[in-house]
């Protein structure tokens, strides 16, 4: 059983312990996070105007959305906006901005039905972020642009959260991903064949899950260790949301965080982190530390992933 804390008032110590014990917390809007919403709107209802853009599916070819979405991401994700509002909302959530770093904001959407789930629009299966080349201390912070409901948002699945599941991680370094399945985003329309890190095995303990539905600005913060996934959106509405992560650096210095069950990626996500205080990144022999160690998890092996993917 996990616990979810709402308000909370821990300290952010504490906080990080129990984050990376399972438990999961949510907060309602601050002044920052209600910024980083309403930025994010601006541009969403600038390109897809004059189509609201949570309706804006129903009115355009998926082609259109997808060259939308091109121009739209992007032009969020490096804005230098973001990088004034984030630092501003983890020092109103308790911080400490010498110590905390951040990655770069991802504007997600999640399409309603089946009109565009691959590529810029991936719809998340059940997985770990440790399946991804993260360090073990990543948090995860998540918020919704707009108004969501349970049949929009996202779920955790925590019967998982101390049992291994067998996946393809082995096959995952985030040097390659960037060098090549980041690039392919918009090209994976319809069907997205690039290889991602994923379950190899049936996930009969989806249920129960649970699903947070914080008010835009809000947030859930959570270990990137959690099992969890995008909820299939059976509103009329597309999903905006938000989501950026974080880590410590006096915990990445001892290798402390959420334990690893089962991720056997390689390469790291730690040259893309910046300081929250003055936004310099990691110290190049800290990067190197995490690119030269190894997955402690010991299942399954590459060799045995290899031989499910392709005898599937």
């Amino acid at each position: 059983m996990k616990t979810v804390y709402f308000n909370s008032s821990d300290n952010e110590r504490l906080r990080r312990e129990r984050l990376y014990a399972g438990e999961l917390y949510v907060y309602s809007p601050t002044p920052s996070g209600i910024a980083l919403c309403d930025f994010a709107r601006d541009l969403c209802e600038e390109a897809f105007a004059p189509h609201d853009p949570r309706e804006a599916q129903h009115q355009l070819a998926v082609e259109t959305y997808v060259e939308i979405l091109k121009t739209l991401k992007p032009k969020f994700i490096h804005h230098p906006e973001c990088k004034k509002l984030i630092p501003a909302l983890l020092e109103e959530l308790g911080c400490d901005l010498e110590q905390t770093y951040f990655d770069v904001p991802r504007l997600r959407t999640a399409c309603a039905g089946d009109y565009l789930n691959s590529g810029l629009a991936y719809a998340f299966k059940p997985h770990r972020d440790t399946w991804y080349s993260t360090p073990m201390s990543q948090l995860n912070w998540w918020l919704p642009v707009y108004p969501i409901e349970s049949n929009n948002a996202m779920a955790f699945h925590p019967a998982y959260w101390d049992t291994p599941i067998q996946n393809s991680s082995a096959l995952f370094n985030y040097q390659d991903w960037n060098d090549r399945g980041r690039r392919e985003a918009a090209k994976q329309i319809g069907k997205d064949t690039r290889v991602q890190s994923e379950a190899l095995e049936p996930l009969t303990r989806l249920d129960p899950q649970i699903r947070l539905v914080p008010e835009p600005g809000g947030l859930i913060v959570f270990s990137a260790a959690h099992l969890h996934s995008t909820v299939p959106n059976t509103t009329d509405q597309t999903r905006f949301s938000i989501d950026f992560r974080t880590v410590d650096a006096r915990d990445t210095r001892a290798m402390r965080g959420a334990p690893n069950i089962d991720g056997l990626s390689t390469g790291t996500t730690m040259m893309d982190y910046l300081r929250g205080s003055d936004q310099l990144h990691f110290p190049d022999d800290e990067i190197q530390r995490f690119k030269d160690a190894q997955p402690v998890a010991q299942y399954p092996t590459p060799d045995e992933v290899l031989s499910r993917l392709f005898s599937a």
